[in-house]
């Protein structure tokens, strides 16, 4: 098939979109992705087999991006741009990457009525509840997550297909809509075989930690991802693990107040915040450390969500320690590939590290039923035959 791949963003990155096209392509298919463009890219290019067409845009149509279900222009400026995609390409099927585009998609197929792929990477308007600027003026105000909650419920109804990440996901429409239940598809975000069968070992990092206890977190470092937690435990920790070391890798604007919290613990000698860090070295920081952690705050998004990263720390053969947030709470019981701690709870988070770190046979076992969990079961490799099978349907 021709299928046509909106997203409102620069591309690349973007790992899952990638990952699917890359797979369709490989499987026959013939991919154009729509995408925007903020700078001198090229307007179209083929990239490891997708057809890339970039639509200019610029920072106000981006801001006004926020606004796409409180004002109608954002929409109406996108449906003009996925008409002319739509017409160029001359695509058969039109696969939407999450809702923000999605009634632009929707108004600009009328005319062509193809079938649509609807793909939530996130339960959105849960996110949106903790976007800081929708926590005060003026966003409180002229941004509904409700609304956004009501729209997503009417692209569901309206798309052919509906891909989530998560069965928890998956359990959380089906209640919402049960109408939606046939039209469902599970596609995890898990990774590629050649994230821990082809990399390169940075070994000035590994050097760095040879003699540390290392407690790890890769990905984005916003407070409802639950550092505050693990920085609060480093400060307990530290005197039965004198070699304790908490390695951040990822940033966010909320950076500051994790900083803050450890100059006042006064334990800067026990947490480094590494930045935001090129993927290419993400193994030999998984290489260097102990245990690996997700200490996500529970909430409605978390709870039917994977974090991508304990797939990478897995397939390291490296010991989970993750909150009880409901979707990876299960998956590392269900597998024996790690620990699990209250949520928020500095005192757990600790009895669980030094469960840890005084067994080590446990950490050993752990981490094997998590290599053989990915190798076996969930890579990409493995999760993206539903996607390949869905299309196979489409186009009988």
């Amino acid at each position: 098939m021709k299928i046509g791949m909106i997203l409102d963003a620069p591309f690349p990155p973007d790992p899952r979109v990638e990952n699917e096209a890359v797979s369709l392509v490989n499987s026959g298919h013939e991919v154009f992705l729509f995408c925007l463009q903020y700078s001198n890219e090229k307007k179209s290019e083929k990239l490891k087999g997708i057809k890339v067409k970039r639509f200019t845009s610029n920072t106000f149509e981006y801001k006004l991006s926020a606004l796409a279900y409180t004002i109608p222009m954002y929409t109406w400026l996108m449906q003009k741009k996925i008409h002319q995609f739509i017409n160029s390409t001359e695509v058969e099927v039109l696969h939407i990457h999450d809702i923000k585009i999605a009634e632009a998609v929707f108004r600009a197929n009328q005319k062509f009525k193809l079938p649509v792929v609807l793909d939530l990477h996130d339960n959105l308007p849960e996110v949106m509840k903790l976007y800081p600027h929708l926590q005060k003026f003026p966003g409180k105000y002229i941004i509904s997550p409700k609304k956004w909650k009501t729209k997503e419920e009417e692209f569901i109804k309206k798309a052919n297909k509906v891909i989530t990440v998560s069965p928890e996901f998956i359990e959380s429409i089906k209640e919402r809509i049960p109408t939606s239940e046939k039209k469902l598809v599970l596609v995890p975000n898990t990774i590629r075989q050649s994230f821990y069968k082809n990399y390169t070992i940075e070994n000035s990092i590994l050097k760095r930690y040879t003699n540390q206890f290392v407690l790890l977190y890769l990905g984005d470092t916003h407070l409802r991802r639950g550092l505050q937690t693990a920085i609060a435990a480093v400060k307990v920790l530290k005197d039965e693990i004198p070699n304790i070391k908490l390695v951040i890798v990822g940033k966010n604007t909320t950076d500051t107040i994790l900083k803050q919290q450890v100059q006042e613990l006064n334990i800067e000698q026990f947490v480094d915040f590494e930045g935001w860090q090129n993927v290419s070295l993400f193994q030999s920081y998984i290489l260097s450390s102990a245990i690996c952690i997700s200490p996500l705050h529970r909430n409605l998004q978390h709870d039917v969500a994977y974090a991508n990263k304990i797939f990478q720390y897995m397939s390291f053969s490296k010991p989970l320690l993750v909150s009880d947030a409901t979707a990876q709470k299960k998956l590392v019981t269900k597998h024996k590939t790690g620990l699990v701690h209250l949520d928020r709870d500095v005192k757990d988070f600790v009895a669980k590290t030094l469960q840890l770190y005084h067994d080590n046979n446990l950490r050993e076992e752990l981490g094997v039923n998590g290599k053989q969990f990915i190798e076996n079961e969930f890579s990409w490799e493995q999760t993206s035959k539903k996607l390949l099978h869905l299309y196979d349907n489409l186009s009988s």
